[in-house]
C-alpha cells in the first residue's frame, strides 16, 4: 500500500491592490525569517520550540505578523537549519575546512525577500468551486482572489488537498503550491519486473533503457544542453546585471525542460509496466556521483541531468498506478552477462556494445544492463516477500 503525496501548482490572478499586499507580505515574513535566523546562529539555538520562546513575540510585533504567520516563519528557519545539518552530515557540502562548507557554516542562513512562505488553513481558505482564495496578508485578509487551474488540478484539489500551501512569486507571477494527499493504492503482485537502466555510467547517450529494449535517447537532449552551456558561458563572461538576470531566467527554463522530459520518460515506463503486469526494478543510485569515474566532458553531462528526479518521478507515478517498485544493487550490472551471468570488464566493449567473453552473447549494452536489473528485481522481491 502507498500513501502518495503530490503537489498542485495554481496561478493566482490578484488585482494590483492584492498583488501589492502579497509582495509586502513576502517581504515582511522573509525579513522576519532573517531576523530569527540571525538569532538562531548567534545563540546556536535551532530547535523550533526554543526559537519560538526567544523570537515569537518580537517578530510578531515588529513585522506586524499574524500569530500563525509568525509560527510558520520560525518553523521555516528551524527547517532550514535542519536541512543544513543533514547536508553537512551527508558530506554534500564538502569535507571539513573546504571553502564551500566554510561558506555555508560561517554565517546565518538568509532568505530572499521573495522566498516562498507556507500557509495553513487558518491563514488561507480555498473556494474551489468559484476559483478564488482568501489569504492573510500584512494589509489584512484578501478575499475573492482569483486563481486559474486545469480541470485535472481542480479535481485533485477538491478531492485530496490537505495540509499547507506555499505562496510563491516567480517570473512576475504569483502561485500557490498545494499539497494533495492521495489515498492508499494497493500494489498489484507483479508477474515479473521491468528493469530500468539509467544512463549514468558512461554519460547519457540513453537517459533510460528498459529490459524490453525501449530506449529513451539523450542525443537530442545533449544537443539542447550543449547549446545552453554555450549560452551560459557567454553570459557569465559579460558579468553585467542584465546578464545575471538572464542567467537566472535561463536556469529556471532549463529546470522546467529537464523536469518535463523526466515526467514524459517516467510516464512511458510506468505505462509499459502497468500494461504488462510487471513491477519496476531500479538501481539504487545513492551516491552515484561519488562512485562513477568519468572523463571531464562526461562528468559535465552526468552532473547536469537529474537522475534522482527521474527516479523519484518513476516511484510516485508507479505508486499512483499500484505498480511495485524495487531498488537493487547496481554493482557490475553493465559488466555482467544477462545470459550466462559471467562478469568481466572486457564484456563491455564501449558505450553501446556488450559481448560476453564467456558465452559470446551480444546485445546493446544498456539493454543487457536493464535485463540484469530486472533479474535482480525478481530475486529481491522473492526474498522480501517470502512466506
Amino acid at each position: 500500500m502507498f500513501d502518495v503525496k503530490l503537489v498542485v501548482q495554481v496561478r493566482l490572478l490578484p488585482t494590483p491592490e492584492q498583488a501589492a499586499a502579497l509582495e509586502a507580505t513576502l517581504r515582511a515574513v522573509n525579513a522576519a525569517a532573517c531576523h530569527v535566523s540571525a538569532q538562531a546562529y548567534d545563540q546556536q539555538t535551532f530547535r523550533n520550540y526554543d526559537l519560538r520562546k526567544r523570537t515569537y513575540t518580537h517578530i510578531k510585533d515588529r513585522y506586524a505578523l499574524a500569530a500563525q504567520a509568525a509560527q510558520h516563519v520560525i518553523k521555516k528557519v528551524a527547517d532550514a537549519y535542519a536541512t543544513l545539518r543533514a547536508n553537512l552530515r551527508a558530506g554534500n557540502l564538502g569535507q571539513e575546512g573546504s571553502p564551500r562548507r566554510t561558506r555555508a557554516t560561517s554565517k546565518p542562513i538568509t532568505f530572499r525577500p521573495d522566498a516562498a512562505q507556507p500557509y495553513d488553513d487558518r491563514c488561507l481558505s480555498w473556494q474551489i468551486n468559484v476559483r478564488t482564495v482568501s489569504i492573510w496578508t500584512v494589509a489584512g485578509r484578501m478575499r475573492n482572489m482569483a486563481f486559474t487551474a486545469s480541470p485535472d488540478q481542480i479535481t485533485m484539489l477538491s478531492a485530496h488537498r490537505k495540509g499547507e500551501s506555499d505562496l510563491l512569486f516567480r517570473d512576475g507571477m504569483w502561485f500557490l503550491i498545494a499539497t494533495c494527499d492521495l489515498p492508499d493504492r494497493p500494489v498489484t503482485a507483479p508477474d515479473g519486473f521491468l528493469g530500468v537502466d539509467l544512463g549514468v555510467d558512461l554519460g547519457i547517450a540513453n537517459i533510460a533503457t528498459t529490459s524490453t529494449g525501449s530506449r529513451h535517447c539523450g542525443k537530442g537532449l545533449n544537443a539542447v544542453r550543449h547549446r545552453q552551456r554555450e549560452l551560459r558561458r557567454r553570459l557569465q563572461a559579460k558579468q553585467t546585471k542584465s546578464a545575471r538576470r538572464l542567467l537566472k531566467k535561463r536556469r529556471r527554463a532549463e529546470a522546467r525542460f529537464a523536469a518535463n522530459t523526466n515526467h514524459v520518460i517516467a510516464k512511458q515506463i510506468v505505462t509499459e509496466a502497468e500494461r504488462t503486469g510487471n513491477g519496476i526494478a531500479l538501481e539504487d543510485l545513492q551516491g552515484i556521483r561519488d562512485r562513477v569515474r568519468l572523463r571531464k566532458p562526461q562528468r559535465v553531462m552526468l552532473h547536469s541531468w537529474s537522475f534522482h528526479q527521474l527516479g523519484s518521478f518513476l516511484s510516485y507515478k508507479a505508486a499512483r498506478a499500484g505498480v511495485a517498485v524495487i531498488y537493487v544493487d547496481p554493482a557490475f550490472t553493465s559488466q555482467q552477462c544477462s545470459s550466462c551471468g559471467h562478469v568481466d570488464r572486457r564484456n563491455r566493449l564501449d558505450q553501446a556494445c556488450f559481448s560476453c567473453t564467456s558465452c559470446g552473447f551480444a546485445e546493446h549494452a544498456d539493454v543487457n544492463a536493464a535485463r540484469n536489473i530486472a533479474a535482480r528485481g525478481v530475486a529481491g522481491w522473492a526474498v522480501s516477500h517470502a512466506a
